[in-house]
């Protein structure tokens, strides 16, 4: 049978067909009206923060359209306000990263009314049911909140001949955000509100991006607060190529932090913090002059800087030797826990798999993503649909493909089409420009994506103003509310940094 319908579709397309008829398929394509976008408005009543709140959710699609009123594309979100209109509420704007992430982990795992449940912290979510409950650690008590999904992610797409890809890239993205922020904004009333904006991973990146965007010309949306969770805002200083010896320097207080966690040091201190501290002071000092001098470095210095690498990796003198020093993420992620047939995460290096074999120099997969994926996909499914009454034949995009990239950023010039992908100058720039504007950091102990040193190193540099940068460091990875008790603290510190504008 199958055999006979390709014949039958080789034969139909063998017949000949006139250009008149491909026009007019062309000339349809082109007139078929755009239909209106995809909206579900809900009430609901909630616990957050220890306060009833009443509120509107709204979810669907929003068009961005050319100076014509020609429809582009659909950014997707979903918005959750207070009822009672009360026009000086703040309100704030969170998406997640990739860049290809949909707002899903934020949405269903932190700062949204509802929360799906993991079976276990640090462990693989295994299969369904995941159970969707009431999250009374969201931020509704606080502020109102849109969670949005760029294009190429969620629901969000391209319409019509638009190519997607003319929003795919650091700028493009940013500008793509910002102009629905606005348009939010204009349908909402909410000008006057305290704004926000917030993101996880490369949504650190965007929202950096973003408030170049929307400060960074005359006709500005002003910024109460950027809430940054596992930043990424230079690129290069975490680039793994050959002779950039900066990632080594940046990744190695997550790795001490780590073998820390597994018991993997001698005489370890009794907090995590204080390792991170010991790791620290030992990659900015004698670690990163040793890898200055390259081969320079004197036999006594490198036994000496060997050693004390070993300990703070929880690895043999032996391998960290055979590395010339330099141990790639990659490499630490299979030899930690070798001797125990173990291998651990990237997002989450609390998490541990099992890979085909204990050969090898990194492991088959991330378990500290597979051990939460399906959780998190059946959930934003589910509650959109089911609870939020939303009517789409389109599928949800967690994590999809939005590449090529661009990387380039639009005000920056690079030779031979290479660029030094950095974005924290527009963050110190927004910090001179805006007096209001505030800045939250969150970062996990055991994340291998966004290293916490990384991002301290990012806006430690000239031209920031350190007094309205606050840090937060929690005891888990790259998502750090999938452990219960940072899911607490992780909200309890963002409704505090957002009360204290």
């Amino acid at each position: 049978m199958r055999f006979s319908t390709c014949l039958a579709a080789i034969a139909l397309a063998a017949l000949p067909v006139s250009a008149h008829a491909h026009d007019d398929r062309k000339d349809d394509a082109a007139e078929a009206p755009v239909p209106p976008p995809v909206m579900s408005v809900t009430r609901h009543k909630g616990v957050f923060g220890g306060q009833s709140i009443a509120y509107t959710a709204t979810t669907g699609e929003t068009y961005l359209k050319d100076k014509d009123g020609k429809p582009l594309a659909a950014i997707f979100a979903t918005s959750y306000v207070k009822d009672g209109g009360d026009k000086g509420r703040p309100v704030t704007f969170l998406y997640n990263g990739g860049p290809g992430s949909g707002s899903v982990w934020l949405h269903m795992g932190a700062f949204g009314p509802k929360r799906v449940v993991l079976p276990r912290d640090a462990g693989d979510d295994g299969a369904p049911p995941y159970p969707v409950v009431d999250n009374p650690e969201s931020l509704l008590d606080v502020t109102d909140i849109v969670f949005i999904d760029p294009v190429g992610t969620g629901f969000a797409h391209a319409i019509g001949k638009k190519d997607p890809k003319d929003y795919w890239g650091v700028s493009a993205d940013a500008k793509s955000i910002a102009e629905f922020i606005r348009i939010w904004l204009n349908e909402n009333g909410r000008w006057s509100s305290p704004k926000y904006i917030g993101g996880e991973s490369y949504g650190t990146t965007r929202s950096v991006a973003l408030i170049n965007e929307l400060e960074g010309q005359y006709n500005d949306v002003s910024i109460n607060g950027i809430i940054l969770i596992s930043t990424i805002l230079d690129f290069a200083a975490t680039a793994e190529t050959q002779g950039n010896e900066m990632p080594y320097i940046l990744n190695l207080p997550s790795m001490a932090a780590t073998a820390w966690y597994h018991r993997k040091i001698a005489n370890p201190p009794a907090t995590v913090a204080e390792m991170a501290a010991q790791a620290r002071a030992f990659a900015i000092g004698p670690y990163a002059a040793a890898l200055l001098k390259g081969n320079a470095l004197g036999v006594q210095e490198r036994a000496s800087v060997r050693a004390e690498l070993a300990r703070l990796t929880g690895l043999s003198e032996r391998f960290v030797d055979n590395a010339d020093l330099r141990v790639s993420p990659g490499r630490f992620y299979k030899e930690l826990l070798r001797d125990r047939g173990l291998t651990i995460g990237r997002l989450d290096t609390r998490y541990t798999g099992v890979d085909y074999d204990r050969a090898g120099e990194e492991p088959d997969n991330d378990p500290s993503f597979y051990g939460i994926d399906a959780a998190y996909t059946a959930a934003i499914n589910a509650y959109l649909r089911d609870d939020l009454k939303l009517k789409m034949d389109r599928q949800y995009v967690t994590i999809g493909s939005v590449g090529p990239w661009d990387w380039k950023l639009a005000d920056q010039n690079g030779r031979g089409g290479q660029v030094y992908v950095n974005v924290a100058p527009y963050l110190g720039k927004a910090l001179r420009e805006n007096s209001g504007l505030k800045v939250f950091v969150g970062q996990g102990w055991y994340d291998f994506a966004t290293p916490f040193f990384g991002a301290e190193y990012a806006m430690s540099r000239t031209g920031f103003d350190p007094s309205r940068i606050r840090y937060h460091y929690y005891d888990a990875g790259h998502m750090m509310y999938v452990r219960p008790d940072d899911l607490r603290k992780l909200s309890a510190d963002v409704r505090a940094f957002i009360r204290a504008r």
